[in-house]
């Protein structure tokens, strides 16, 4: 589990490593470019999925899964990694290698098949308690497809924004990456920061958008 994010990962150029399985050939391959457009917040890595029609990481006004959970208060892809391809439904599943500063972009590149014709992707901010950015089910197609995404609240922690229950960069936060201190109960768009605890609203606030994600269909 992911508990804090080093100084040396926000300086080492982002790999990227795919989760899944070897893919036979003739599928189609997109390239996803994930864009950090905050001022202060950085992503952690970045997991990118191809699936089938019906999955969905997460529901507006529902709770979040243990696996999204993860990923929102400590940046650990791994469980949710695990739990799409276990379902059946993932075609392929991919993790960039390091974390994505503001103002920089990462790609990834994933096979889709007529099958698993659908994309999500997800990234917790830090420092926050329990923020991620995420679209869920978004459909392929051969056009070129730019769109936006605010942030979103697990629901999971409370928002005390104390560095003691945020991973992060040790400049900025390095405590836990998981607490089981209360939260919402569901998932809903995130307010941003507050001051309330050891952050500082004019370092690490946003205004919604967070993200700008551009899919791109490549020939391989």
């Amino acid at each position: 589990m992911l508990n804090r994010i080093t100084t040396g990962l926000l300086l080492a150029a982002i790999a990227v490593m795919s989760s899944g399985p070897v893919l036979a050939d003739g599928g189609r391959y997109y390239e996803v470019t994930i864009t950090n457009i905050t001022k202060g917040e950085i992503f952690t890595p970045v997991l990118v999925a191809t699936h089938q029609r019906g999955v969905r990481l997460f529901e507006l006004g529902q709770p979040a899964s243990p696996e999204l959970e993860a990923l929102a208060e400590s940046g650990n892809t791994q469980p949710l990694t695990d739990a799409l391809l276990a379902s059946g439904k993932a075609l392929d599943v991919v993790t960039s290698g390091g974390v994505l500063p503001p103002g920089q972009s990462v790609t990834l590149k994933v096979k889709s098949n007529g099958k698993h014709a659908y994309l999500s992707v997800a990234s917790m901010l830090v420092p926050t308690n329990d923020a991620f950015v995420a679209v869920t089910g978004i459909r392929l197609s051969k056009k070129h497809r730019s769109l936006t995404t605010p942030a979103y609240d697990a629901g999971t922690e409370d928002n005390d924004e104390l560095c003691v229950s945020i991973p992060g960069p040790p400049f900025i936060c390095a405590g836990e990456g998981v607490s089981a201190n209360g939260g919402e109960g569901y998932v809903y768009v995130h307010a941003g920061i507050q001051g309330n605890g050891d952050l500082v609203p004019a370092s690490h606030d946003w205004r919604n958008p967070v993200a700008r994600i551009t899919i791109h269909r490549v020939n391989d």
